[in-house]
């Protein structure tokens, strides 16, 4: 038995024609040798299409270009490979005293405790309205004219008050005279002297009456002048020219409202699960949009006992004085509560820390080998005392070591 060898360049059929080949060669001999051909032959066949196929992988290996080296990219769970990595030196997150901050959004409102209404006890119809909304005054200014028939009634009854006690004095001094001579008996004395008495508490009352309803005395007329109970700016304006006024018609509120804000409320919504944070007394920081960088100080003054349901917020009162006038009644501001006792935090340079859209990312060492590996971290506030270092809220342990330069490492694992 012969067997050939030929290249796979020189090899002019399919593998199929080889098998062929060798059957009939074998062909004219016994059936034992036809067997033996055969199992040879598809043994070299199987390593001929082996030797192929590692001929080819060799040939593709080779003509292939070299893959592009892997680029991890910041943010991706992943590692970053350096050649130099003592370039890059480590530091050590660290544990520093903070005192933790809340923030709250809120607005400015009126101190109920120095809102006012104005009222006017005589009702009737006003007849001159000398103020308007948001105009400031100040204490004892005049501020509306009203006409009232309340105030006829009571002229009435004060000048006919006026004229019984004069009648009543003038007939208590002529019994007493009487009295003396004897001509009249004590007990009409007594009566005298009584309505004498009736006729002063009646005079007093109507002259009370007329002293409430602000009208003096001594200058009869259907018109009193309501003054200013205090001094402010009128922040609520339920009247005017020619509209009814009095407590029947203006009810409670008023025909106007005036407020001192010299002293405001800025009142927040704070979360239920922040509440634990907030205490009365404390101190807070108001900060307006109107005014950047301007920093007021206020005190905690109430903490709502009841939250809203839909939001699960509750009220909390600051009042802060407003000497300047810069809080204006409705603006927006931004409460920072901040707590009374220091706590520990982690602290990284700021160096060591990535920004990439809203994540931030740090690199922690694998090996010596120059291998590192991203990892995202949660960032808060910068700390004081120097040193360049940045709160971190999670993703670090004190004493995690991390590269002092993340920015300048992923740079160069971006080459």
């Amino acid at each position: 038995m012969r067997f050939f060898s030929r290249s796979r360049a020189e090899q002019p059929q399919e593998d199929g024609f080889i098998v062929t080949g060798w059957l009939q060669q074998f062909q004219g001999g016994n059936s034992r040798a036809r067997g033996i051909a055969i199992w040879g032959t598809l043994v070299c066949l199987v390593l001929a299409a082996g030797c192929r196929k590692q001929d080819e992988a060799s040939r593709e290996a080779q003509e292939a270009p070299p893959a592009p080296p892997t680029s991890v990219q910041a943010g991706e769970a992943g590692l970053v490979t350096v050649s130099n990595p003592q370039q890059f030196p480590l530091v050590a997150a660290v544990t520093r005293e903070m005192y933790s901050t809340l923030n709250a959004t809120g607005s400015v409102n009126p101190d109920v405790s120095r809102e006012l209404p104005v009222l006017s006890l005589a009702n009737g119809r006003v007849v001159n309205l000398r103020v308007r909304l948001g105009d400031t005054v100040r204490k004892g200014q005049p501020i509306m004219d009203v006409q009232s028939p309340d105030i006829a009634v009571a002229f009435g009854t004060y000048l006919k008050a006026v004229s019984d006690e004069h009648l009543a004095r003038v007939t208590l001094e002529r019994d007493k005279g009487l009295y003396d001579k004897g001509a009249i008996a004590k007990t009409q004395l007594e009566q005298a002297e009584n309505s004498e008495q009736d006729a002063g508490a009646d005079l007093t009352a109507s002259q009370q009456q007329l002293r409430i309803l602000g009208v003096d005395k001594n200058k009869p007329g259907d018109t009193v002048t309501i003054y200013a109970p205090t001094s402010g700016v009128v922040i609520a304006q339920n009247a005017t020219a020619a509209a009814a006024a009095g407590v029947n018609y203006a009810g409670s509120t008023g025909s106007l409202t005036i407020a001192d804000l010299s002293h405001v409320w800025v009142v927040c919504d704070v979360y239920e699960n922040d509440l634990a944070s907030v205490h009365l007394g404390e101190q807070a920081e108001i900060r307006l949009a109107a005014y950047p960088g301007k920093v007021l100080t206020g005190t905690i003054g109430d903490i709502g006992a009841i939250l809203d349901p839909s939001i699960r917020t509750a009220k909390v009162r600051v009042q802060v004085p407003n000497p300047e006038g810069i809080l204006r009644l409705g603006m927006f501001t931004t409460a920072t509560f901040q707590s009374a006792k220091e706590t520990p935090v982690v602290a990284v340079p700021s160096d060591a820390v990535l920004h990439l859209r809203d994540r931030a990312f740090v690199f922690e060492p694998v090996d010596a080998a120059g291998h590192y590996r991203t990892a995202t971290v949660a960032t808060g506030r910068g700390v004081p005392g120097g040193g360049n270092l940045i709160e971190i809220t999670s993703g670090l342990r004190p004493g995690q070591q991390v590269v002092a330069n993340a920015l300048e490492l992923q740079n160069t694992a971006a080459q």
